[in-house]
């Protein structure tokens, strides 16, 4: 690679208008994964413009999943296309909010080193954005920094401020791309320019022009509309890049690179590099796109399945999964209550696999434990995740260990047999999150376990999230009965993994593995479970499989 003078970072940062969720997410990634394959060392940033300090106590209904990085910060759900985009490990620097930047600040004048000065949105407040833009730099050639919400929010205004005079301070290492809306309006037979002029002037009113305009579309944009664009907004027709709806998200980089995007992001930057070699990406495109295997179809039992946000991860690391074994994965998202409120078990015999997934709080535990046995019983493949192991723990043990009203510590403080509970150091600590495991932790495998041959590995190091723990009190009476518990802190003194060895298929983490999955590195927890929901779908009757309907509760509707 020529670096013409490419002795310092270079700095992207995208922002939105018109709408929100049009995908400044997916772009930023997007981009990414183009810069990187030129031999750029990337990362991505998101700056998210709530007063949270981070999305931790924010309820997954409302803001999606959060992601956690392996230093254990709780961040955006963003940053979980960043990692699997560009694979690469993110940290907390990767993430700051309104309430992070204003804490700091804040502290600093509690601490007096602002020497008596009146503390302000400008310069104290844009200072601390524009550090945290800059921390990023060491190690890195371009640094992505998405900015949360969409132009014209209050909320965004001193971000905006920030990367404002981050650009007059750097000059041409650093440029704009704003994601906008070109809407095709049916009665008219046409696309419309004016949603992309109006915020491209919003944006221009504070101060920055964006250099790249991805257009969000449902049908392409012609010569005459690119320069009809471009010509309103005084952006070069080479950065008007039309940003088509697509059947996966990881078509996307290709997409963008069809329109050479990283050619004129690179010109603009004065920087030559070799051509990206994207025929990996293609290949995992076009698996997901036409996969060879037939079909698996997952069942996901949970407590937020009305946002699939909040279990994005999730959700992408069982697509990865269909792309280790050449399948698609359908998955259907079901409402735990729903078993709680009649719904029959009997209706995952139309399934392939179930997953349940973790979560906060005991609405709905009784519904996965009820699937969970459903699936012990009838030989079902079963992945649990963190809740999913705990809720496994609990039906085991009043089902087969017989210990009658057994519970977790944190749903059922008076529980007989409390299974799961809080270790003694967890104890008396109120602050949210004091509790919890967050991050990266090794575990040791079992020799000879499924786990260890999913893995290929007898230690691993895997991200957490959670409060409670396995009772060792109840180890060896469980292990008795049946029930293996094939990995532990290296120490020993926690369980992180059960299964059942008589069972086709029963494995469950106390972390969260769909953290680490890649399209290119799918995770091997998930690649190994639709491995086995694939050799289960090889013997159900396709008619059978194809029918598959879930059926409404036989008691009322479920509330708010």
């Amino acid at each position: 690679m020529t670096r013409n003078g490419l002795d310092r970072t270079r700095y992207i940062f995208v922002t939105g208008g018109v709408v929100s969720s049009l995908g400044k997410g997916i772009a930023a990634a997007s981009l990414g994964v183009l810069l990187k394959q030129r031999g750029l060392r990337v990362t991505l940033q998101k700056l998210d413009p709530y007063i949270n300090v981070d999305p931790g106590t924010l309820s997954p209904l409302q803001h999606g999943e959060v992601f956690v990085t392996e230093d254990g910060a709780e961040t955006d759900l963003d940053l979980g296309h960043y990692e699997r985009f560009i694979d690469a490990s993110l940290s907390q620097e990767n993430n700051t909010t309104t309430g992070r930047i204003y804490r700091t600040v804040i502290d600093s004048e509690r601490r007096g080193d602002y020497l008596g000065r009146t503390v302000q949105v400008i310069p104290h407040i844009t200072d601390e954005i524009k550090r945290s833009v800059s921390v990023l730099a060491e190690g890195h050639d371009v640094v992505i920094s998405e900015v949360g919400g969409t132009v014209g929010d209050i909320e965004s205004l001193p971000f905006l401020e920030g990367i404002r005079q981050f650009r007059q301070e750097v000059g041409s290492r650093a440029l704009h791309v704003h994601l906008t809306l070109v809407p095709y309006i049916q009665a008219a037979g046409e696309l419309k320019t004016k949603p992309t002029q109006h915020s491209v002037r919003e944006l221009m009113q504070t101060g920055i022009q964006p250099a790249v305009l991805l257009c969000r579309t449902e049908h392409p944009l012609d010569e005459h509309i690119r320069a009809k664009i471009a010509g309103f907004t005084n952006v070069d027709p080479e950065g008007v890049i039309e940003a088509l709806d697509v059947e996966t998200i990881y078509e996307v980089p290709l997409e963008l690179r069809r329109q050479r995007l990283d050619d004129f992001v690179l010109k603009c930057f004065g920087i030559t590099a070799p051509e990206p070699d994207l025929r990996a990406w293609s290949r995992i495109v076009e698996r997901i796109k036409a996969p060879t295997g037939g079909t698996v179809r997952i069942a996901v039992v949970g407590k937020y399945t009305e946002l699939v946000d909040a279990y994005k991860s999730v959700e992408q690391a069982l697509i990865h999964g269909g792309i280790a074994n050449d399948v698609e994965v359908a998955i259907d998202w079901i409402a735990s209550e729903k078993l709680e409120q009649g719904l029959d078990p009997s209706f995952l015999a139309a399934y392939h696999g179930l997953l349940v997934p973790g979560g906060f709080g005991d609405r709905g535990i009784e519904g996965m434990i009820t699937a969970i046995r459903w699936a012990r019983e009838n030989g079902l493949p079963f992945l649990g995740i963190c809740l999913g192991l705990q809720c496994a723990v609990i039906e085991f043990s009043r089902t087969v260990a017989g210990l009658k009203g057994a519970h977790s510590y944190e749903f059922d403080q008076a529980s007989p047999h409390p299974v799961i509970c809080l270790m003694d150091e967890q104890r008396n600590v109120i602050t949210k999150g004091g509790t919890m495991r967050l991050g990266a932790y090794d575990a040791r495998l079992a020799p000879g376990s499924l786990a260890a041959k999913a893995y290929e590995s007898e230690r691993i190091s895997e991200r957490h999230r959670h409060r409670y723990e396995v009772n060792n009190d109840y180890r060896m009476l469980l292990q008795a009965k049946g029930l293996a518990f094939c990995a532990t802190s290296l120490d020993g003194k926690l369980v992180e993994m059960i299964e059942l060895p008589d069972h086709p298929w029963f494995v469950a983490g106390q972390f969260h593995p769909e953290l680490k999955s890649r399209p290119t590195r799918p995770h091997p927890l998930f690649a190994s479970f639709i491995e086995a929901g694939a050799r289960l779908a090889l013997g159900i009757p396709e008619a059978q499989a194809a029918a598959v309907s879930i059926p409404e509760p036989k008691t009322a509707a479920l509330g708010a």
